[in-house]
């Protein structure tokens, strides 16, 4: 699993599909406008992926830290 999401959150991995795409859009006779446009979405999605599996991981970590004090604690008690 951490793999898969260390390859969504790759700049690398959305340049690639953000230049693949628009290579086909402009190969089909599509224009350089469109192309342009559709590639900026590409990249603003792939930040707002980022984004979110990134705060997933700080919440899971976080959380796992948190349950190993509270049995950390239980235990003392």
């Amino acid at each position: 699993m951490e793999m898969i999401t260390r390859k969504l959150t790759s700049r690398k991995l959305w340049m690639s599909v953000a230049a693949f795409v628009s290579g086909l859009i402009v190969a089909f006779d599509g224009s350089a406008a469109v192309a342009e446009t559709v590639s900026g979405c590409i990249m603003a999605g792939a930040a707002v992926v980022a984004y979110v599996l990134g705060e997933g991981l700080i919440d899971r970590a976080a959380a796992g830290q948190h349950a190993s004090e509270q049995e950390a604690d239980e235990g003392e008690g």
